[in-house]
């Protein structure tokens, strides 16, 4: 079993940054592969990053390419989402997810556990 706890969103301005922190518990969260989600109202979830569970690897979705970046601390149980350049259109609940495999996946239906989420505005 593992939970996670997102922190760091807010309101920030067009072209501002936010460092967004997705804390788990559990022993096996090193042997995890973490991603992050967002919601925006009125539409579908849709993926944003996932981390390998070595960090070695790192997958973006195409719309945040070049300004966001995903790293984890396994020391920390933490998994970290930099969002720099942000725009308007970044506006959504931001989620932390893990599934308990090596293998990353940019679907929302592959990850097991889901943290609450925390609420990323962006003003023009």
């Amino acid at each position: 079993q593992v939970q996670l706890v997102e922190s760091g969103g807010g309101l920030v301005q067009a072209g501002g940054s936010l460092r967004l922190s997705c804390a788990a518990s559990g022993r096996t969260f090193s042997s995890y592969t973490m991603a992050w989600f967002r919601q925006a109202p009125g539409k579908e979830r849709e993926f944003v990053a996932a981390v390998t569970w070595s960090g070695g690897s790192i997958y973006y979705a195409d719309s945040v390419k070049g300004r966001f970046t995903s790293s984890r601390d396994n020391a920390k149980n933490t998994v970290y989402l930099q969002m720099n350049s942000l725009k308007p259109d970044d506006t959504a609940v931001y989620y932390c997810a893990a599934r308990p495999t090596w293998s990353p996946s940019s679907s929302a239906r592959a990850y097991e556990y889901w943290g609450q989420g925390t609420q990323v505005t962006v003003s023009s």
